[in-house]
């Protein structure tokens, strides 16, 4: 099967002309024009710092449903104890950073180099990228960080430098967000750190009928999410 190789042009193939793995397209740029039209298309880049430009749409999407998300009986203990604060879009880059850095296991996030950092930083100085950060005291100790279009979110990485502080950060996401009419988080690969969470499989044109609805379903919320 023939990969398509991006141009100026913003369009991608569509979504069946993907491999089995679901890489359909190389190349192009990381402009804020593109990964949002990417992303409306369920499709996010993936790929090493040095390699060409990997563009991913997978056969099966890992979604978080906002009523699914897990909480157990240790992770109300945490949440009980408040020893941690959390804030939304005010650190956006260290929170990038401190993804890069992160482990899962023994594989390093090595995929967020320096050109995904800056990238997604212009998406949030655009309004559309978002952080929440986890702090115990005046030290960042977790987060997370995505894009938001629509009612939509997309989470891209998350890290934890204290015990559960990457889970705070996304129970306190859901409950902003939830109530604000969001559909799922996408989480794009399943791991099992995220189905420990609740994620769950989703075939991807059900995700995509997913897209269509949220996407539509509400005006952006552009600019910091710490005040709403």
């Amino acid at each position: 099967m023939q990969i398509t190789l991006l141009d100026k042009n913003l369009d991608f193939p569509k979504s069946e002309e993907a491999n089995i793995d679901g890489l359909i397209a190389v190349g192009g740029d990381l402009e804020p024009a593109r990964l949002i039209a990417a992303y409306e298309r369920g499709i996010f880049p993936w790929y090493n710092p040095g390699e060409m430009k990997m563009w991913w749409t997978p056969p099966q999407r890992a979604i978080i449903p906002l009523t699914g998300i897990k909480i157990h009986k240790s992770m109300r203990n945490e949440l009980n104890r408040q020893r941690y604060t959390v804030t939304f879009d005010t650190c956006f880059k260290d929170v990038v950073i401190n993804c890069a850095k992160a482990s899962r296991g023994n594989i390093q996030e090595t995929w967020i180099g320096d050109e995904i950092v800056d990238a997604y930083c212009r998406l949030h100085e655009l309004g559309v990228g978002h952080s929440v950060e986890v702090w115990e005291g005046d030290k960042l100790v977790g987060g997370l960080y995505g894009i938001s279009i629509g009612k939509m979110f997309f989470g891209e990485s998350m890290f934890a430098l204290a015990t559960n502080a990457s889970k705070v950060a996304l129970i306190h996401l859901v409950k902003k967000i939830e109530p604000l009419g969001f559909g799922p988080i996408d989480c794009q690969i399943m791991n099992d750190h995220l189905k420990s969470l609740g994620a769950v499989l989703m075939e991807r044109v059900k995700f995509e009928k997913v897209l269509d609805k949220y996407l539509t379903a509400g005006e952006t919320i552009m600019g910091s999410w710490n005040e709403i």
